[in-house]
């Protein structure tokens, strides 16, 4: 991840400068390898660098031959090696890295670059010849971004990787909606993204197909590998993580079979990492082994599976505790990086913060993750409770139309906090159009069927003997744990208790004025909207959202609270 700060039409941009690069460091823990900025009329970027991919050219903002159109980026262009074969004019590009290819891609297509682009990504272009600003987000808010305004500049528009780097100068902010891209010359935002299963009033009919989800996510997983920087995985010992985990695992194996098989490494000749136009991947490989991360209380039900799944696959496994103690002195700084108080968030977040420390610590700059999943196939315990297919359905849309609200928010900003970028395979474009696609009825929990059905059947070798088993039969069939009961029952139970001890009954009754509508109905959600309140003005909280469960009477979003968990509370 890195960080951005961009600001175009400022009145004095040259006076504005020094707070413009405040503003820019207040997200240098996205980005702590370089620092860049560019002024020119009255625009300004200003750029945190994490490298990861073009480590020795890749500095940014970046620039075309005569400096005419300038770029700031926070992601990673995975078809970047593709999309530079492809343009109609040569261009001569002076980094390996790979988000280069948006600037001339912009030349060639303008506005409709972003919907050629396949990943993660924030990205602020400045056409100097037009006095033009372009910003865009990649197509479900993977990365974080946020868009600004200010009374005081009212004309100028204010773009960041982080609320922190524009509340001090904006009085008005906004998420930046995911799959838009933002034109100054027509000062609007118009979306870009629109593919088939985008309209949930549009159920899906096609039957399911077992080794196309499969294959849609080994490709998914294989572009991700693209990196020049040491890298490895989540691995919490549920499906998701475990499955993201396989998968990378069987690629690493195989291009280190090839590169010995070749005498080297797998990087191309070209210097360029990343696929190709045969979805064949180069990559640089620092370890001798694929590395594996987990973190829990001691004894916690995620950490057991995690090293089973580990030495069932050869990973160099790194189990991390943490304690009660470490989590909660660590909620206020969680909440800082997060800017949310959504209880799930949270909870979830805490644990992934403390590990992102760790993996930072051992020199990985990068991490594969498993979210996203329980989004598109309806893996949350709460969905046993849907009522028809087509309700399903309307509930895993929007869901996935949320994460940059949600799951995505999380995985983006732990991670960054520590100047760790997180990738997330399931949320792949093509694996998106093909796993989105199929009919919801395929998807439906029944008594013969446990949630997430489908993605389990596709990794299930059982009935192929010539084809090597993608996990133990059972962690492929082990049921859903979210990630903050998965680390240890007992952390949010004490979330819990500690709320009780830090907001009264006389506080519950007696909220602030300034929430407005938007009151938290339990002390936990009260404890952590008085953290927000600490570190962020009231108008941040309207990029707030609070994740619930649907079709269920229970406030608390924890899985443990559906009836069908193996572990559910006890009635009290």
């Amino acid at each position: 991840m890195c960080g951005i700060f961009a600001c175009h039409c400022h009145p004095d941009v040259q006076k504005f400068k020094p707070t413009a690069l405040r503003m820019a460091k207040a997200a240098r823990h996205r980005g702590p390898d370089w620092s860049g900025n560019y002024i020119a009329n009255n625009t300004i970027l200003a750029h945190e660098r994490l490298s990861i991919v073009g480590v020795d050219t890749g500095a940014q903002p970046l620039y075309n031959e005569d400096g005419s159109l300038v770029l700031a980026v926070n992601g990673e262009i995975y078809n970047h090696r593709v999309l530079r074969k492809q343009l109609k004019t040569a261009y001569n590009f002076k980094t390996h890295s790979d988000c280069e290819v948006i600037i001339p891609l912009y030349t060639e297509h303008g506005i409709g670059t972003p919907k050629l682009l396949d990943g993660m990504f924030s990205w602020v272009l400045y056409d100097k010849k037009q006095d033009r600003t372009i910003a865009a987000r990649d197509p479900i808010g993977i990365t974080s971004f946020y868009q600004g305004w200010s009374s005081q500049t009212p004309n100028a528009k204010y773009f960041a990787s982080e609320l922190k780097c524009l509340f001090p100068v904006c009085d008005k902010i906004i998420s930046f909606p995911p799959g838009h891209i933002y034109d100054s010359k027509t000062d609007s935002l118009t979306r870009y993204f629109e593919p088939k299963w985008w309209d949930p009033a549009n159920v899906p009919s096609t039957p399911i197909d077992y080794k196309l989800i499969r294959s849609a996510l080994e490709r998914s997983v294989r572009k991700r590998l693209m990196a020049e920087v040491p890298y490895g995985v989540l691995l919490s010992g549920g499906l998701d993580s475990s499955l993201t985990a396989s998968i990378a695992q069987r690629e690493t194996l195989r291009l280190r079979e090839h590169a010995s098989k070749h005498n080297g490494s797998a990087e191309a000749s070209s210097g360029l990492v990343g696929i190709d136009d045969d979805n064949e991947l180069s990559t640089v490989e620092w370890f001798p082994q694929l590395h594996s991360f987990s973190i829990g209380l001691p004894g916690a039900p995620d950490t057991k599976a995690a090293l089973e799944v580990a030495e069932f696959l050869g990973t160099k496994h790194h189990a991390f505790t943490f304690t009660i103690d470490d989590g909660l002195d660590a909620l206020s700084d969680v909440i800082f990086h997060l800017e949310s108080y959504d209880v799930t968030t949270v909870r979830a977040s805490t644990p992934m913060f403390l590990l992102s420390r760790k993996i930072k610590a051992m020199g990985v700059k990068m991490v594969l993750s498993g979210e996203g999943s329980d989004e598109v196939f309806g893996g949350y315990l709460y969905f046993h409770a849907a009522p028809d297919k087509q309700a399903f359905h309307e509930e895993t849309v929007r869901r996935v139309k949320d994460l940059h609200l949600s799951d995505c928010l999380r995985a983006n900003k732990s991670t960054a906090a520590w100047g760790v970028e997180a990738r997330v395979p399931f949320l792949d474009k093509q694996f998106l159009e093909t796993s989105m696609g199929v009919d919801p009825a395929e998807k439906m929990i029944t008594k013969d069927r446990i949630e997430k059905y489908i993605l389990r059947k596709a990794f299930d070798t059982t009935d192929e003997p010539d084809v090597k088993p993608y996990l133990p039969q059972r962690i492929l069939w082990r049921q859903k744990e979210q990630f903050s009961d998965g680390v240890g029952y007992g952390w949010i139970d004490a979330l819990k208790d500690h709320a009780e001890l830090n907001v009264t009954d006389e506080m519950m009754k007696n909220p602030k004025p300034e929430w407005g509508n938007d009151i938290p109905d339990t002390k936990e959600a009260y404890w952590y909207r008085m953290m927000f309140d600490e570190h962020f003005p009231p108008y941040c909280a309207s990029t707030v959202m609070r994740w619930t469960p649907t079709w269920s009477k229970q406030t608390d979003p924890s899985g443990r609270a559906i009836a069908t968990h193996n572990n559910k509370y006890e009635e009290k």
